[in-house]
């Protein structure tokens, strides 16, 4: 059986510094696709696209997506008024994520979307987000350092599942912003242990895999997501 091929999205950064070049740069953290690749998949990366309507084309040719974690949605993306609080606006990334959120749902690729990931599944699906958590220093740390927090699984539910039924479960996190109203059949699947905030994400009754998680997997150790990612679009391509 040939490995499943798992694409995920990139930053798309003005300005990035590497060796003696400072140059605008599609980039992804190394623990995305090592995660891939540990899971016994092949990892490619999808970076902005400027026309959306690439994404069906591109998902066509993939096993797997996943939509990565990066900066802050545009709140015009779900009907908001811009908090002071929010970071700017990367337009072709919203669009273009947003795309291949809508292509992969349509086509039943699986999904598994990661923080911003999480958050562009529920705007995807006309849910909102809250711009700026009241207590987002417990999920947002020192700048650039990834806080651990427990995230308490709903039984019964994909992520329950795949996360072997316990009860609380250690995560690396880094956001200030979360889930408000949850889109079209979306239910959350996890929060966290000390103040509720939502941490996961699932379809109700969905047929295939799809699974946003609020933490950040790549920056540990546990590849179980990522390995049902990868078992799922496996079963899939035959």
């Amino acid at each position: 059986m040939k490995p499943p091929l798992i694409g995920i999205t990139t930053y798309l950064e003005p300005s990035a510094r590497w060796g003696d070049w400072d140059l605008p740069a599609a980039l992804l953290p190394a623990g995305y696709h090592r995660m891939a690749q540990r899971a016994g998949a092949r990892a490619v990366l999808l970076p902005p696209d400027d026309d959306p309507a690439a994404a069906a084309e591109t998902l066509s040719r993939l096993d797997a997506l996943v939509t990565a974690g990066g900066p802050d949605i545009d709140p015009a993306r779900y009907g908001a008024d811009r908090d002071p609080r929010t970071g700017p606006a990367y337009p072709e990334r919203d669009a273009w994520e947003l795309a291949l959120t809508r292509e992969a749902l349509a086509r039943r690729v699986p999904l598994l979307a990661v923080c911003r990931g999480m958050q562009l599944l529920n705007v995807a699906l006309g849910g909102t987000l809250v711009q700026h958590m009241a207590a987002a220093e417990a999920h947002r740390g020192p700048r650039g350092v990834f806080t651990p927090h427990d995230v308490s699984p709903v039984p019964g539910t994909l992520l329950a599942k795949v996360l072997g039924h316990e009860a609380a479960v250690p995560v690396p996190t880094y956001h200030h912003q979360a889930v408000d109203t949850l889109g079209e059949g979306l239910v959350a699947t996890a929060h966290a242990t000390h103040d509720g905030t939502v941490e996961a994400l699932e379809l109700v009754d969905a047929s295939h895999f799809v699974l946003g998680v609020q933490w950040h997997p790549e920056a540990g150790e546990d590849l179980r997501l990522m390995q049902a990612l990868a078992d799922a679009a496996a079963a899939l391509s035959g």
